[in-house]
């Protein structure tokens, strides 16, 4: 059965974004790209909230036709363009780029997807996230910590009074500083 990974990059201080979604800080260089994009092309497909699916659709589905993203940036927006997506929305009811759209988070649904064959399923958005870990259905999280303190910002984890037994399954560390930690729930 795929499993639920969340994933996602986050300042020491524990935030994924800084005020008004400034994502500025990220240590993302070529060697992390390159990282992220292996890992990503093993995925089965993405599972994210409208706003992150807004985001990423208005950049990579032409990303690899600007010259200057050129490297690691061109070579994941044919993975991004390719890949399943599926999007948690209210609001939306039509999208692009081999997206299916889902208007709640059904804990019977999420299963079938699970049971279906393919790779894992990444989960993206701190609300989206917080929705699948309240019902028990992230598998592993992989946090991508950057050496940087940003002081405020949309926290990678909301408040809860859930307590979620993890296992550290491993640990990576980049030339820029980033490390990489992995843990999957007990």
């Amino acid at each position: 059965m795929r499993k639920i990974i969340y994933s996602m990059s986050m300042s020491l201080d524990g935030f994924i974004e800084g005020p008004g979604r400034d994502i500025s800080w990220n240590r993302v260089d070529e060697e992390l790209h390159r990282y992220f994009n292996e890992r990503i092309a093993e995925l089965g497909g993405f599972l994210h909230g409208r706003v992150v699916h807004e985001l990423m659709a208005d950049f990579w589905p032409t990303a690899d036709e600007d010259p200057a993203n050129a490297g690691a940036m061109a070579e994941f927006a044919p993975i991004w363009r390719n890949m399943p997506k599926y999007v948690y929305s209210r609001t939306l009811e039509k999208v692009d780029w081999a997206t299916a759209v889902f208007h709640d988070v059904v804990p019977e649904e999420v299963r079938a997807l699970k049971e279906q064959p393919g790779g894992d399923l990444s989960v993206g958005g701190a609300g989206l996230a917080a929705s699948f870990a309240a019902l028990g259905l992230i598998d592993e999280y992989r946090v991508y910590v950057h050496p940087v303190l940003i002081g405020r910002g949309t926290p990678m984890f909301p408040t809860t009074d859930a307590l979620t037994a993890l296992r550290l399954a491993g640990t990576r560390t980049f030339g820029n500083g980033v490390v990489e930690l992995r843990y999957e729930r007990t």
